[in-house]
């Protein structure tokens, strides 16, 4: 919100020696973020001061008209100054920037020949001085109203000071000039002014013009008035411009004006039609399917069935709150026009705004609400200032559809607001400050509060606490850290899901942390099938993007995004994880009961809240592209395969504390993984996650590099760490033996390594796969795969016939299980 102190003075009574210091102060103490405090007068640099033109010499010959004059500024000899503006005289009063001045922008003033002339400083606009937007010409000061030589700010203009503030989403009613200044009236105890509070007339029996609102929780309020015969070519009057300028909006044309500053002023958003355009009655509604809108902006949207529209018998000629449509607005001929004040929901807006991706003024302060009651004076207000300055005839008949609900009575126990900041505030003082900020306050235990209408953010008790805090002055409580009490540390499941991502950096991870919303379309991307319960998702009722507006259900959606994000920056060999909550619908249908902040809610509403919250265990998922081992001078590198993914996942559980013999890898099928390199990872026989080589229909979905590999993990399943106990450790030397085994290639690694050691017995010390061969010798179907087997006697060095005795056990256990027989035997 920007605007000028001068236009604030307007409204509130503030100390004629008020500093920039005071008032930033002031502000941030009522809750607003200070973006700039600016003085205008510095916006001008070096010497303007004021000229009377002496003389005019008519220079010909070139494209344009221009100029040749001498203009007394004080100083002894005149200066002269080439000017191509026409809209003054010999004479007049001007304003002159000399030699050594800077305007906005940086465009410095110099001493310079031009057009075959000498030309020392500059005669100014009103838009070189950054005041309005009109390069029609120079600005011409009253007669009288300086001497030449004399400072000429304060006489343009350029002695205001600019505020910029930034208005948190609840405070709606601060994106006014009617609102800042009632919050200013407060610290400065400086008598208010309502520029809203004028007599304005009510709804007459008859309308000015036929308008029907079909839908009354969308529109609960529209008015309308009209003016006839106004002069098409009537400007607006420069200290309009000037405000509407200071605030950021370029002057457009009267009407339009006047609407975009009583949006400033008061906080209504308008909108004006040129009567001549409208066809038929007017009708408030949702938009149809398939209905289409050419919006100012000169863009045709397709409206959702969400959308509130204004349709006459054309069909949709506004987006209702948001942006007005082409075949209905002003037009440089507009001599009849109807001016609209309503009053939206302010959920609507915002929807339909992001949708359209239209952030319009006016759909900024709907979606923060507006005050319902200000329709009437903002129209009363329109129609002086479009009368005063455009003449016309203004229709009596006033039309003033009404259906605003009143805010409801907040019962407040005085004693709570000490209670919540720990600053004793009496009774009394809770009731003024209430009072202050307009409620109404009756009764005694517990105070009756109605807010005004213009503070629909006071909805609960503890709503009013803040305002008695915010009233009362942060500086007033006191800022005292509250006592560090004893605890017991991270959580097992917090120290889990650190460890576990500690070790995945380690093994050469990347981090990365994903927005939890997902499109409707990528269960059908990952390839899920129709019954696959993935696909029951979360939708969020009012979601950051309508493009994902469910919540995730496993985190390979976002991450292979990230995935792909990063591919298309330019990286090809990627490793990364995720550790984060997925979110699986309840079942419950029934609504969770209400529950406030002034008790502690009863067993019974707390086990119905639970019972409708989604469940989000916590997941890890991996994804892996590219070379798993780089290349380079040493030699080729390794690409990453489904194997690398199925390491991922041990790497995982052995950080949670899961000993290898409790994991166990078995070949599954499962989306969004290939068939034939798919495995299901589980812990104690039950499966808790699945990782290898993604599905080519998925890749080809999504975009990604082939052999793209991925993991996923519940970590919340997994069983919780048993206590180690401290190995004893052997200093006898170990016996290393070797062992390939020929088995059918279906036989999976782990199980013949669990049959090893079960077969192996206590000598056994460890045993890992080293390598797997494969090839037409063994037979069809048929695979090598060789195992490095450790023995170690705790109180002996081991005789090399136990040792051979302890492998051909472990040999005749994986032989009888699953017909395995030693190669080259």
């Amino acid at each position: 919100m920007k605007t000028s102190l001068s236009w604030l003075r307007d409204y509130v009574e503030l100390p004629a020696d008020l500093t920039a210091a005071q008032l930033d102060n002031a502000l941030t103490e009522l809750g607003m973020e200070v973006e700039s405090i600016v003085d205008q007068a510095a916006t001008v640099k070096g010497d303007l001061v004021v000229g009377r033109v002496l003389t005019i010499e008519e220079l010909t010959g070139f494209k344009k008209p221009i100029r040749f004059c001498t203009v007394d500024v004080g100083k002894d000899v005149p200066q002269e100054i080439v000017c191509g503006a026409r809209n003054f005289a010999e004479g007049d009063l001007v304003a002159v920037i000399l030699p050594g001045g800077e305007l906005p922008g940086g465009f410095k003033i110099g001493a310079r020949k031009t057009y075959g002339r000498n030309s020392n400083g500059m005669i100014c606009s009103a838009a070189e001085l950054g005041l309005s937007g009109d390069h029609s010409g120079i600005i011409v000061l009253p007669a009288g109203s300086g001497t030449p030589g004399e400072d000429a700010r304060p006489l343009v203009g350029l002695d205001d000071v600019l505020v910029e503030v930034e208005i948190t989403p609840d405070r709606g009613y601060q994106m006014s000039l009617r609102g800042l200044a009632r919050e200013l009236s407060y610290p400065f105890e400086a008598a208010y002014t309502d520029p809203a509070h004028i007599p304005a007339p009510g709804a007459t029996a008859s309308a000015p013009y036929e308008i029907k609102v079909e839908d009354t929780i969308g529109c609960d309020r529209f008015s309308a008035r009209v003016v006839r015969g106004i002069d098409p070519n009537a400007s607006s009057p420069e200290w309009m411009q000037r405000r509407l300028l200071q605030a950021g909006i370029r002057a457009i044309s009267l009407p339009v004006d006047i609407t975009n500053y009583l949006m400033l002023e008061l906080g209504q958003p308008m909108h004006v039609f040129d009567l001549g355009r409208l066809n038929g009655p007017l009708v408030v509604r949702r938009a149809r399917p398939g209905e289409k809108l050419t919006t100012l902006d000169g863009v045709a949207r397709v409206l959702d069935a969400e959308d509130m529209v204004i349709c006459d018998d054309t069909g949709p000629i506004s987006l209702a709150a948001v942006m007005g449509g082409e075949t209905s607005e002003w037009q440089p001929e507009t001599v009849d026009v109807l001016l609209e004040a309503a009053h939206w929901d302010p959920i609507m807006v915002g929807r339909t705004a992001r949708r359209h991706k239209l952030f319009s003024e006016a759909a900024k302060r709907w979606e923060r609400c507006v005050d319902p009651t200000l329709t009437l004076p903002a129209l009363e207000r329109a129609v002086q200032i479009l009368t005063a300055h455009a003449g016309g005839v203004v229709d009596e008949r006033v039309l003033d559809l009404d259906h605003v609900r009143k805010p409801g009575v907040i019962l407040l126990d005085p004693a709570l607001p000490a209670q919540r900041i720990g600053v004793p505030y009496p009774a009394e003082r809770v009731v003024e400050l209430l009072t202050q900020v307009g409620c109404t306050v009756a009764g005694v235990q517990p105070l009756e509060v109605t807010p005004p209408a213009w503070r629909p953010d006071l909805v609960a008790p503890i709503d009013l606490v803040e305002e008695v805090a915010r009233l009362g002055g942060y500086n007033d409580i006191p800022s005292l850290l509250p006592p560090a009490r004893g605890g017991t540390g991270f959580s097992a499941a917090q120290l889990r899901r650190r460890t576990v991502g500690r070790a995945m950096a380690e093994n050469g991870y990347v981090e990365v942390l994903s927005y939890p919303f997902v499109a409707p379309g990528l269960a059908d991307a990952l390839g899920y099938p129709e019954d696959d319960p993935r696909r029951s998702a979360v939708r969020l009722t009012n979601p950051l993007s309508e493009e994902e507006p469910l919540l995730r259900t496993s985190l390979l959606g976002p991450l292979l995004g990230t995935l792909k994000r990063n591919l298309g920056r330019g990286l090809r060999d990627l490793a990364l994880y995720e550790i984060g909550s997925v979110f699986l619908p309840s079942g419950s249908t029934t609504p969770p009961p209400a529950m406030g902040v002034d008790r502690r809610p009863s067993d019974a509403d707390w086990q119905a809240a639970n019972a409708f919250v989604p469940n989000q265990p916590w997941h890890l998922a991996t994804v892996a592209t590219g070379e798993i081992e780089p290349s380079g001078w040493w030699g080729p590198g390794r690409p990453a395969t489904w194997a690398d993914a199925v390491e991922a996942a041990r790497i995982a559980l052995a950080a949670a504390g899961m000993a290898a013999d409790r994991v166990t890898v078995a070949a599954t099928e499962l989306a969004p993984w290939h068939p034939g390199r798919c495995a299901a990872i589980a812990v104690d026989g039950v499966v808790i996650g699945h990782a290898g080589e993604l599905h080519p229909a998925v890749l080809s979905a999504l975009e990604l590099p082939k052999r793209t590999v991925a993991m996923e993990l519940d970590l919340t399943a997994i069983p919780a760490a048993p206590v180690v106990q401290g190995a004893r450790i052997s200093s006898f030397p170990p016996a290393l033996i070797d062992v390939a085994l020929v088995l059918d290639r279906a036989v999976p690694a782990a199980g013949v390594e669990a049959a090893l050691a079960a077969g192996a017995g206590e000598l056994l010390e460890s045993v890992a796969l080293f390598d797997v061969y494969e090839s037409d010798q063994l037979g069809e179907g048929k695979r090598s795969l060789a195992y490095k087997l450790t023995f170690r006697a705790p109180d002996r060095t081991l005789t090399s016939e136990e040792a051979l005795a302890a492998r051909d056990a472990a040999v005749a256990s994986v032989s009888a299980k699953f017909g395995a027989t030693l190669r080259g035997a």
